[in-house]
């Protein structure tokens, strides 16, 4: 989460505590890294680098972190979310398409609400992808596979037909990338339409257009399901 902005003498009656020095120095260590990991790659930051940025030393890493490798770990997870809070978001057998699509473009987008720092996350990401450490692809294994196939579950139950299939897995990674897209894009978007990602409200309308598309998608997609396959069809996809 970014830094709150805590007045150091709250009153009386304010539940809220101000943050010790050591949390505070915690989330610089961890901030700095995020943006620096993300920019050089692991392999090229160095735990000097890392403490000067933030403003401290080698022996807070170590304090808080471990070592930097334990620092790179939690860069990597800072935005990370438990990925059965996420699917309880849109898997109800109780939901309607619309409420499901609702509560899964919510997890996904929620993120982005944090401004500067979810873009830097979303570029350290990027980073692991091309300069891989092990982490991305432990958290597509043990998070994001969950995820998408729970997704693959809600489609199938309202589409009316079987949750593994090749249809239902291919809807799903396209009602994702409309998210994705926004996130992997987000520097792109906030050179070109900064107004469309700067504020709480452009992220609810992002939230409220990208359900009517994917709405859109299912209800392309449950047609198609409806129609019987043409002769040249069949042909062309060969025994089942």
């Amino acid at each position: 989460m970014i830094e709150k902005n805590i007045s150091p003498t709250p009153s009386a009656d304010d539940g809220r505590k101000p943050r010790s020095d050591g949390e505070q120095s915690r989330e610089r260590l961890l901030h700095s890294a995020i943006r620096l990991f993300a920019g050089q790659g692991y392999a090229k930051t160095s735990t000097r680098e890392l403490a000067q940025a933030a403003g401290t030393n080698a022996a807070a890493i170590r304090y808080y972190f471990g070592d930097k490798a334990g620092l790179y770990r939690a860069a990597f997870s800072h935005q990370l979310s438990n990925p059965q809070d996420n699917i309880a978001l849109y898997e109800q057998p109780h939901f309607t398409l619309r409420q499901s699509l609702e509560g899964f473009y919510a997890q996904l987008l929620a993120p982005m609400q944090q401004g500067e720092i979810a873009r830097d996350c979303m570029r350290l990401w990027c980073r692991e992808m091309l300069e891989p450490t092990g982490l991305w692809a432990r958290e597509v294994d043990q998070n994001i596979r969950a995820e998408h196939e729970a997704l693959t579950r809600v489609l199938a139950r309202h589409l009316g037909t079987p949750a593994n299939s090749d249809d239902m897995h291919r809807l799903a990674f396209s009602i994702a990338s409309l998210a994705l897209q926004h996130m992997v894009g987000a520097d792109v978007l906030h050179t070109l339409r900064p107004q469309l990602l700067e504020s709480p409200h452009a992220i609810d309308t992002w939230l409220a257009r990208l359900t009517d598309y994917a709405l859109a998608m299912a209800d392309v997609e449950r047609r198609r399901l409806a129609t019987p396959p043409s002769t040249t069809q069949r042909q062309a996809e060969g025994p089942a």
